[in-house]
């Protein structure tokens, strides 16, 4: 080793081979990323036991309009293999579990909605993660069961490997003009639909539908002997039900309402229409004084005017969201896709700016309307803002260790130079830890058929791994100066700083390796592992041939001076070899 580190550094040839080497190897490193080869991912996936399925049908849908989708989704669930068992909670949310939290299931109260828990066998006793499984049946799912009723949409909800969030990719739309939101998001929704990779889309905002308000007659009440209560009565009675009398208890300290309405059946309104609801209030009679019996249909005024929807706030703003899912893809590269899809789109209508590029809202848009002025704003939402917000806050953390780390080596050697040769072979770490990816990926693509994304766990162990890798620089430039200072020759010395401290180096490498493998197979903390066992060889490889080159063309060190010049007496030339018991070895 030592005779190799030797024969590179007196030779020019060698030495810039070995600078060229590693700066082609950091630059197709780093363009593995903006190219694709390897694939960025906020929060890594993982093969759970359960999962969610949220069901959204129209808003003035029914209940049994809602179970017929929902029995349609269980008898799928039946001849799966890999369930165990299942529970549907109908017009309600299922009890609350990490995932809901953020989802809003504690707010499901309507007929149009309902969720699914599925449990699957224990992960260790099957094959397929369940990942693959909600990718292998959610279109054959959705393709059979969302046409049976009007507006249905069909969620798969899988339990997040990080923070929680209302959905994979959350566009909102912030805006003042009801109607024009409600177009706007129409318009994203089928943008988000276009772009693959991409699944699960909804848009969390009511439908507009018919709505008919039965209205009294008062003039033809009173005409008719009738009264207006009596109306309001039989009108409460044949659709939604009223308290008509109490009963006593001795076992009941309160006293105990009779409800009384007609059954299920009697309720329904033929064919939810006009003509369906006039049938139903003409059966329906009222005795005057006189015996006279009068349809309710003569003393009311049927009357049809569309829905209010649910207008949703969002910092003290009117907003319509819409979400969508990724399908074992990051949610980076499809939110680059249909962000340029959009402002081709929308770029129709509206006069289209992005926001500050300098925020985590970078992705932005502000829409001005051509026709009218009329503003609007496209913000991105989701896991895609955790993770701006993650790997800001990682960013600024290795801003810091690197200035500290660079400040503490020129406290130490007064020298910027070396200090810079420290962080540069610690940064070059970098080259192991996406190349290592690159290799677990292919890895992971034959054996599950999923990819392996570098993550913020990659990049936690990225930022780990520079004080490591900083250490192995120090030994080697330490050891030098004080070779060096006994009377051996520059770069004897650093060939024999290097050949000495191999070993040690190894070894604390082998020692991160191994130590990192079983980490390596962790579903959350696997980038953490790969990160670290192929960033030490990295490393390893830097501080033995990279740091060695640049430490030699820099004068600090070797010291210089009257104190600290090399101890040879007059007519002895520096020492180009030294025996270990001189050193204290």
């Amino acid at each position: 080793m030592e005779e190799l580190i030797y024969g590179i550094l007196n030779d020019p040839k060698k030495k810039r081979n070995v600078k060229l080497y590693i700066t082609a190897a950091f630059f197709i490193a780093v363009m593995m990323i903006p190219t694709g080869i390897v694939l960025v991912k906020m929060l890594p996936g993982k093969s759970a036991n359960t999962f969610s399925v949220y069901v959204d049908t129209a808003t003035n849908s029914s209940m049994e309009e809602t179970e017929q989708v929902t029995s349609c989704i269980l008898e799928y669930f039946k001849k799966e293999p890999n369930v165990h068992d299942m529970e549907v909670f109908l017009g309600q949310g299922a009890p609350l579990d990490y995932a809901g939290l953020v989802k809003g299931s504690d707010f499901k109260r309507m007929k149009n909605q309902a969720e699914i828990v599925v449990n699957l066998t224990d992960k260790h006793h099957r094959d397929e993660p369940s990942s693959m499984i909600v990718h292998r049946i959610r279109p054959e799912i959705q393709a059979a069961c969302e046409p049976l009723a009007a507006g249905a949409t069909i969620k798969f909800v899988e339990m997040p490997g990080g923070p929680p969030t209302m959905a994979t990719i959350v566009v909102n739309v912030f805006g003042k003009d009801a109607a024009l939101m409600r177009k706007t998001a129409i318009e994203v929704s089928d943008v988000l639909k276009a772009t693959e990779g991409l699944v699960d889309i909804d848009i969390m905002q009511d439908e507009i539908y018919p709505h008919y308000e039965i209205i009294p007659d008062k003039e033809k009440i009173i005409r008719s002997g009738l009264s207006v209560e009596q109306v309001n009565n039989i009108l409460y009675l044949a659709f939604e039900g009223m308290v008509v009398a109490v009963k006593n208890s001795k076992t009941q300290q309160d006293q105990i309402p009779i409800f009384i309405r007609l059954d299920d059946e009697s309720r329904k309104v033929c064919n939810n229409s006009r003509g369906g609801l006039d049938w139903k209030l003409s059966r329906l009679k009222l005795m005057n004084p006189r015996g006279m019996m009068i349809p309710i249909k003569e003393v009311i005024e049927v009357k049809e005017v569309p829905s209010n929807p649910t207008i949703f706030r969002k910092d003290l703003k009117n907003v319509v969201t819409i979400t969508s899912e990724c399908d074992l893809v990051s949610q980076l590269y499809p939110l680059l896709d249909a962000r340029a899809a959009l402002i081709e789109k929308l770029s129709n209508d509206f006069n289209v700016t992005n926001s500050n590029p300098a925020s985590t809202y970078m992705f932005d848009l502000n829409l001005v309307h051509k026709e009218t002025g009329k503003k609007m704003l496209l913000r991105w939402d989701g896991e895609m803002k955790v993770s701006l917000d993650t790997f800001r806050d990682l960013g600024g953390a290795f801003i810091a260790a690197l200035i500290l780390m660079f400040l503490l080596m020129v406290v130490y050697y007064k020298s910027f130079a070396l200090s810079g040769v420290i962080l540069l072979a610690s940064f070059l770490s970098i080259i192991g830890v996406i190349v290592g990816h690159f290799i677990t990926d292919l890895i992971s693509l034959v054996a599950v058929g999923t990819n392996f994304f570098l993550t913020s766990t990659s990049l936690i162990g990225f930022i780990s791994l520079m004080g490591i890798s900083a250490r192995s620089s120090l030994l080697l430039i330490d050891f030098s100066k004080a070779l060096i200072v006994k009377g051996v020759e520059k770069r004897r010395a650093i060939a024999i700083s290097t050949a000495t401290r191999a070993k040690p180096i190894l070894m604390t490498a082998v020692a991160i390796i191994l130590g990192s493998l079983l980490l390596s197979t962790d579903p959350i903390f696997g980038g953490l592992g790969i990160a670290l066992i192929f960033g030490s060889i990295a490393a390893t490889v830097v501080s033995l041939f990279l740091v060695p080159v640049l430490i030699d063309n820099i004068e600090a060190i070797c010291p210089v001076g009257e104190d600290n010049l090399p101890h040879a007496h007059p007519g002895e030339g520096i020492k180009t070899h030294v025996e270990p018991d001189e050193l204290g070895l």
